[in-house]
């Protein structure tokens, strides 16, 4: 037989250490950095490790338009209330176009942790036009209750005690209602904006008839409900910050329905908000506020504004989301550039509210489309059936592989143990880095990946049974096998990666989990068959046992029903050599 072409193959062949030294070298690279990052475990997902995931949807009610830069602002404002709340190693990420998931690890108050990630928290200072008592108490008032919630800002002092009763007749009331509506009607130019008149009705306003807009809200405020919680959720629903409107608020288990002009200072204009127990008052509970040097100016201007007013329209509300949480009264303008919100708030709430306001409003309002709380015990049950699952799926592959390929299976075995450890390396290595946890789906992925890569090892084998049949031996048979099968193991694994990209692409939550595994498992199977597969086959293919041909090697020859070996011969040369036969092409 002659001998093989120098050159590129006869390099290949006598050069088969130096992949199996990079990519010994690249996983004691990674392994080192992974004892060095100190996570030495890949992250579990909530399935597996227990705790709380939240799905929830964008929608676009609030003039802001569904776009990556509102939805990686929301991220961010979540991820610091969640943080705020003292939550280690909670996951705020998007998932898809208009989809948020938040993931927040056992030990945590999941309740607390919903109102949070889900609550707008658009906070606005409007002033009080007109309020009244709702529902079955509104019909018998108590003589010496209070119409408006008690609750102060600084500079203001304590709230008026004395009554303010509904007037004597509907046509009375609807006059003054009116005429409230009159004397704010003068436009403000934004939400923020300082409110260019005060509320306070005047002669002028009140003798010229109401403009549709206003006979609606008067309408809607003479026929407002706030004690049936459906009607609570829409009282103001949609209304801009520089329309007046209605709007609901509870005090002493009593729900008061408001009349509201154009907001004049809103959430943005608040720079630190805290809570703090008053010890040296009634008052519970409170948050106090801090404004920033535009809003002290325009919270200046506008209870200077409302000083001059008589009750009820000298009192501002703070309407955080819709609902009225407090409405103290204002008797001189506040210049010290801080206020409070008081009124029957809890630690927790307190807390809450000063959380939602120090990191800013959602630019969306979310809906919650899915929850799932996983207890530790479960998580650990799904982690273990996932683990057996792969051990056995391990377990069928290499009798499969021992049992048609007899010695040829040592070296798939060794190269799916050299997959796997890269695997999980990368996994330990890619949580912190990136977020990457790993969830059942992700296990899954893991599973299906042993078959892929033990796929591109068969591809390889069999293409070299086939150069032995046709009667070469193992050395050049393993080199003249490898363009075919390289080229169907690059084939094969593009396939496999160009499904598990466009399934990460359109799918959301879990699944995604299932398609970066089965990606990321997919670039591993041709970096271990070019740098280790290979590079080993050509390796054992100088060792006697495999290139005699032995019945448990996998690679007998009569066992292959393989032609007679391959010989050529020279031609006779000179005097004594006949006329050669032309052969036709």
């Amino acid at each position: 037989m002659a001998a093989p072409k120098k050159g590129r193959s006869a390099s290949a062949q006598s050069k088969p250490w130096r992949s199996l030294a990079l990519i010994l070298i690249a996983i004691v690279g990674l392994t080192g950095g992974m004892f060095a990052s100190g996570h030495t475990t890949p992250r579990l997902g909530i399935d597996l490790a227990g705790g709380t995931s939240i799905t929830l949807e964008a929608k676009a009610d609030q003039g802001s338009a569904i776009n990556k830069a509102n939805m990686n602002t929301a991220v961010d404002i979540m991820n610091r209330r969640v943080n705020g709340l003292g939550v280690s190693e909670a996951e705020v990420q998007t998932q898809g176009d208009r989809n948020i998931i938040v993931n927040i690890p056992k030990g945590t108050n999941s309740q607390e942790a919903r109102d949070q990630v889900g609550t707008p928290a658009k906070l606005y200072f409007r002033p009080v036009l007109a309020q009244e008592a709702t529902g079955p108490v509104a019909a018998t008032p108590s003589p010496g209750s209070s119409a408006s919630p008690s609750a102060s800002a600084s500079g203001t002092g304590e709230k008026a005690s004395s009554s303010t009763s509904p007037s004597a007749s509907a046509t009375a009331q609807g006059r003054a209602v009116t005429d409230a509506l009159k004397a704010d009607a003068t436009p403000s130019t934004s939400a923020g904006a300082k409110a260019s008149s005060s509320p306070k009705p005047s002669a002028s306003a009140s003798a010229g008839a109401p403009t549709a807009e206003q006979a609606a809200l008067q309408a809607k405020y003479a026929t407002l409900d706030c004690s049936k919680e459906e009607v609570r959720t829409k009282a103001g629903e949609g209304v801009k910050p520089g329309k007046a409107t209605v709007a609901c608020g509870e005090v002493d288990k009593v729900w008061y329905k408001y009349l509201l002009g154009p907001a004049s200072v809103d959430g943005t204009d608040v720079k630190k908000a805290q809570a703090v127990f008053d010890t040296q008052g009634a008052a519970g509970w409170q948050v106090n506020m801090t404004f920033t040097g535009k809003g002290s100016k325009k919270f200046a201007t506008i209870t200077g504004q409302l000083a001059q007013n008589t009750q009820p329209q000298n009192e501002f509300a703070i309407v955080l989301d819709g609902d009225v949480v407090s409405s103290p009264y204002v008797q001189n303008a506040i210049t010290g550039g801080q206020a409070q919100i008081s009124g029957s708030f809890g630690q927790q709430e307190a807390q809450s509210l000063a959380n939602m306001l120090s990191y800013g409003a959602l630019p969306l309002s979310f809906d919650e489309q899915s929850v799932t709380t996983v207890t530790a015990a479960l998580g650990g049950d799904q982690l273990h059936a996932g683990l057996l699952a792969g051990a056995i799926g391990l377990a069928l592959v290499v009798i499969y592989l021992v049992a048609f390929y007899r010695g040829l299976a040592l070296i798939a075995i060794a190269s799916l143990l050299v997959s796997a450890a890269l695997t999980y390396v990368l996994m330990a290595l890619l949580g912190p880095a990136i977020g990457f946890a790993l969830n059942l789906p992700a296990v899954c992925g893991a599973i299906v990946a042993i078959g892929i890569t033990a796929d591109s090892f068969i591809v390889y084998f069999e293409r070299v049974r086939d150069e032995i049949r046709e009667g070469r031996t193992l050395r050049p048979a393993v080199e003249r096998a490898w363009p075919r099968a390289r080229r169907t193991i690059l084939v094969s694994d593009f396939v496999s990666f160009l499904a598990a990209a466009v399934l990460f692409i359109v799918t959301v939550g879990k699944v995604q989990g299932f398609a970066f595994t089965l990606g990321l498992t997919t670039v591993l199977d041709v970096v271990v068959v070019f740098f280790f597969t290979k590079p080993l086959m050509t390796l054992i293919a100088r060792r006697k046992f495999f290139a005699s041909g032995h019945k448990w090697s996998g690679l007998d020859p009569k066992g292959l029903g393989a032609k007679p070996p391959i010989r050529r011969t020279r031609r006779p040369s000179g005097p004594a050599a006949g006329p050669v036969e032309t052969k036709e092409a």
